[in-house]
């Protein structure tokens, strides 16, 4: 069977920088709904269609094809009482941008890392982690199905942590 659209598809993959630096092992399985569902970025979906079980691609994607260009807007500092006590690097936090419209719109909430903690500011980095990176995504087809009624309907796969019910 070939990836076409309303298909599901898992990929093995793995995803370095440009200089062949590895980003992402690719330790689970991608597996997506195929046919512009927005579940993969657009370049990679493109280049796996029509292949089948055993076919590889090699996607070279700019940020811009990817997880967006670095945007130092969205990097804040905030008062060290704002946060609990047992502050560390790396954690998230869900948080609107400065300047976003006040009226909860949920598009607006960004999740924030913690990148610095100083005695009494925490810098806060409301980028994608691989935001401003060129990136090289390897992957094989290893199965590809037909979707189901319900999936086509949903606008993704589904598996068991699915709890859409309409």
């Amino acid at each position: 069977m070939h990836v076409a659209k309303n298909t599901v598809v898992t990929l093995d993959y793995s995803v370095t920088d440009v200089d062949g630096d590895l980003v992402d092992a690719g330790q689970e399985p991608l597996v997506y709904l195929h046919g512009g569902y927005d579940d993969i970025f657009p370049l990679i979906e493109e280049a796996v269609h029509g292949k089948t079980v055993g076919q590889s691609v090699i996607v070279k994607m700019q940020p811009d094809d990817a997880f967006g260009e670095y945007d130092a807007a969205l990097v804040q500092v905030e008062p060290r009482g704002q946060f609990p006590d047992e502050l560390q690097v790396g954690m998230q936090f869900e948080g609107v941008p400065e300047g976003a419209d006040d009226d909860d719109d949920e598009e607006d909430v960004l999740i924030y890392r913690v990148t610095e903690i100083a005695e009494d500011k925490v810098v806060l980095d409301g980028n994608h982690p691989l935001a401003g990176m060129a990136l090289v995504f390897t992957c094989t087809v290893t199965d590809v199905r037909p979707a189901t009624a319900d999936e086509i309907r949903h606008g993704h796969m589904h598996d068991d942590e699915c709890d859409d019910d309409d």
